[in-house]
């Protein structure tokens, strides 16, 4: 295909995902190898995106989302690698804004896993299409038929084949186009009937076309009404495949082609303008003459190129020497070279239009999430946020090399900006730096990428957990700091409220102030004084949430009212309101999946149940079982090695954040217990 021949009608943008060890590499190096394009399983370093590649041949599974170009039939398809391990959920969430479809790869032998489950309810959170594709189908061709049930048992009727397995799994007998042939299992002829009558029942007119000519109807009659149905999710299409032997791929690329959404077809994406009066929907048009509009979903810090930005075209043409905006940044930057994918290769071009996907290298003003603009007219628009799990996982770093702190800081502050699973915070107690992160492989994986990229050593600490304080009851607070050393004085008085808000609501700050007792003036460094307190906490050290703080009145001094004296005196007073308020810790819970053999189904629940978990849900495929439980973070850092022992290693497990719970009486006073502020805190 021409590079002017890239129009967003031939464009296909599609994320291949699912659990880790499903075959998503695998497959999408069997669809390289069937488009013809070469070299297909050279990694690029060096290239754009392409310096975690060799970290993750060495660990054997992805880490980052990996953009991927091909072409097949009239279409140009971008295909988005992503990783399946849950440590890195974020990298794979965060490039779901990039496309319009999903496809949830499933292991024939496997069955529905955890990370199907998670990727098919965001995919329909976001609005995006959604596509099933089972792999390995020879490895378990007498599991099928129950896996296809089990599909439409868990996602819905919706999901219907689009082709069958044939010949004992050596090749597969298409259900939509040409349904003719015999399939291993299920009629060829009554799957095509079923996938014909969910597309029409979209369609009045093709409705009432179809009961009367009684015949079939052709492809070209269905195709919009089936992009409608993908659209409202009303259709979720099945497609077998064998990455190993090749049974499929060349069908499933013309499925990506002839009914994959393009850009013009699939749910617009979410963009918002903001304005004084909230929010409101906005509209991006996929035309290349209006005013551009494009979103970064992955950034990468190389050693040669800069920092590089993965962004999708939404609106307009980006080309060389474009001078562009990053959200509401005042000054432009300037476009220099732009990528696009091929194969794993990538070629500098000239511009990218609506629907695309590039790169764009040295780009310091564009961040993860950035919207990228050639006019102040677009400075307020945003796209809607995917909202990430929360990293909760903690390990306190150092740098092992005196005077290395500095170059520790700016290291951390490129992986997290790469990561979206990533934060640093630094500890208001210990005043440590602690690097957060997914889970235990996550955080190592980090760690080697500080030494391996940045040639920077650390020091690290047990993991901490993320607890977290709160209120239970409303309570007033009373500081009256008075300060005399010879000179000027320091003196503010301050009185205030505090009340518990509902869980994840946050911190609100207000006051009833009448008659001037403080000036709004020092308002603000009273709200400073209950946010130190806030990040230190008040009983154990940690965080304070959930909390609603009023001041009420309060007393000045004409010439000794300082605002350091009002931040002292804000901060002692919130902490004096809130040791009255029936204070408690939080502690994280955890929404673990776990795939296992059904022989182990005794040992997982009772290491469950040792653990605090609660049980939510179980479901058994075969000699396969699958649990859905609640379980305090503290008590899996050791999972997965727990996991291997109870499974032989033949168990996987899937760990998001799920809320905070008020921790047992035990752990709050040993947290407590274990406190030793400040004295400026005491």
């Amino acid at each position: 295909m021409s590079d002017d021949a890239r129009g967003p009608e031939r464009i296909r943008n599609i994320a291949l995902t699912g659990q880790a060890g499903v075959g998503k590499t695998r497959l999408a190096e069997a669809l390289l190898a069937a488009a013809g394009v070469e070299e297909a399983a050279n990694h690029r370093k060096g290239a754009p995106l392409g310096d975690a590649q060799a970290q993750e041949a060495a660990l054997e599974h992805s880490i980052t989302a990996t953009p991927l170009g091909l072409p097949w039939g009239e279409a140009w398809i971008n295909l988005i690698d992503t990783p399946g391990y849950a440590d890195f959920q974020g990298a794979a969430l965060s490039i779901l804004p990039a496309v319009e479809t999903v496809a949830v790869v499933i292991d024939a032998e496997r069955g529905i896993d955890a990370g199907a489950r998670r990727m098919m309810q965001w995919a329909e959170e976001r609005g995006l299409c959604r596509l099933v594709v089972v792999n390995r189908i020879d490895a378990a061709p007498g599991r099928l038929p129950a896996l296809l049930e089990a599909l439409r048992e868990r996602f819905g009727p919706e999901c219907l084949a689009l082709n069958l397995p044939a010949e004992g799994a050596s090749r597969v007998v298409d259900c939509f186009f040409s349904p003719d042939g015999e399939a291993d299992f299920a009629s060829v002829a009554e799957a095509h009937e079923r996938l014909v009558d969910q597309v029409v029942e979209l369609d009045e007119e093709l409705m009432a076309l179809y009961l009367e000519q009684g015949e079939a109807l052709e492809p070209s009659q269905l195709h919009d009404p089936f992009e409608a149905a993908l659209r409202q999710g009303h259709l979720i299409p099945v497609c077998f495949v064998s990455a190993a032997s090749g049974a499929g791929v060349a069908e499933l690329l013309t499925v990506f082609e002839r009914l994959m959404p393009n850009p013009l077809e699939g749910n617009p994406p979410p963009f918002l303008r903001l304005e004084e009066e909230g929010e409101t929907a906005f509209m991006a048009r996929p035309d290349p003459e209006a005013h551009v509009l494009a979103h970064v979903v992955r950034i990468e810090h190389d050693p040669y190129l800069g920092k590089v930005a993965l962004f999708r075209v939404h609106q307009g043409t980006v080309s060389r020497d474009t001078r562009l905006f990053a959200g509401e940044a005042r000054k432009a930057f300037r476009v220099g070279t732009l990528f696009r994918f091929e194969g794993r290769r990538t070629r500098e071009v000239e511009r990218c239009g609506p629907g695309e996907l590039c790169a764009l290298t040295k780009v310091e003003e564009a961040t993860l999430d950035s919207v990228l603009h050639d006019s102040h007219d677009e400075d307020h628009i945003r796209l809607r946020p995917v909202v990430l799990p929360a990293p909760v996982f903690g390990l306190a770093i150092a740098a092992t090399r005196r005077g290395d702190e500095q170059r520790l800081s700016e290291s951390l502050g490129k992986l997290v900006e790469e990561d979206p699973g990533l934060a640093v915070d630094q500890d208001a107690v210990t005043q440590e730096t602690v690097l957060r992160g997914l889970g235990e492989l996550h955080l190592r994986t980090a760690l080697e990428r500080l030494g391996q990229r940045f040639k920077v050593e650390v020091e690290t600490s047990t993991p901490s957990i993320a607890y977290r304080e709160t209120i239970a009851v409303p309570a007033e607070g009373h500081c009256r700091h008075k300060k005399q050393t010879g000179g000027a004085g320091q003196f503010g008085e301050v009185f205030l409220k505090v009340e518990p808000l509902p869980r994840g609501a946050g911190f609100e700050f207000t006051d009833t102030i009448r008659g001037g007792t403080i000036p709004s003036s020092l308002l603000p460094a009273v709200e400073k004084g209950v946010r130190q307190a806030l990040a230190s906490g008040a009983v154990a050290g940690y965080p304070l949430q959930d909390v609603r703080v009023t001041v009420l009145d309060g007393k000045t001094h004409p010439v000794d009212s300082k605002e350091i004296a009002f931040v002292i005196a804000g901060r002692k007073a919130f902490l004096d309101a809130v040791r009255k308020a029936s204070p408690l810790l939080l502690e994280p819970l955890a929404e673990l999946g776990v795939d296992a053999p059904g022989s182990a189904m005794g040992d997982l629940t009772a290491d469950l149940s040792a653990s605090r978990g609660r049980i939510l849900d179980t479901q058994t495929l075969g000699d396969q079982v699958n649990l859905q439980a609640l379980v305090p973070l503290a008590e899996v850092l050791d999972y997965p090695s727990r996991l291997n022992a109870m499974t032989g290693g033949a168990g996987t497990y899937s760990l998001r954040f799920s809320h905070y719970e008020p921790a047992p009486d035990n752990v709050q006073q040993r947290l407590i217990k274990a406190y030793r502020p400040r004295e400026e805190e005491a």
